[in-house]
């Protein structure tokens, strides 16, 4: 699951960003590393907190994940373009795809996203 995928949109199907997801004191994150030709915006539009208004470049946009079972829950993903924060969970589907699912209150009730590894 570490390493650098790119983000593809569940919506228009273009590809946004590359994000790496790496650990960071026993918890998984995700930065932005580079913006694509298809991104919509180049900052957090709309964020809370110290993200509000900052570049998306080098931004934890996924944060706090832990292991549970096959998937890694428990922490959050913020969408830049809109500045909603979302429960997450992460699952491989194979080495190559990486489901990303953001949700508000109960995980059947959100957006799935299927991002692809990048060699």
């Amino acid at each position: 699951m570490l390493g650098r995928w790119i983000n593809k949109d569940d919506k228009d199907g273009k590809k946004k960003s590359v994000i790496e997801i790496y650990y960071k004191n026993g918890f998984i994150y995700g930065k932005v590393v580079e913006l694509l030709k298809d991104a919509t915006t180049s900052v957090c539009n709309n964020c809370p907190g110290e993200k509000a208004g900052k570049s998306l470049i080098q931004m934890d946009i996924l944060w706090n994940m832990k292991p549970d079972g096959n998937e890694w829950s428990g922490g959050q993903i913020v969408d830049p373009k809109t500045g909603k924060i979302y429960s997450c969970i992460l699952s491989l589907e194979d080495p190559r795809h990486l489901k990303v699912r953001g949700y508000i209150g109960f995980s059947l009730i959100g957006r799935t996203q299927t991002w692809e590894r990048l060699d």
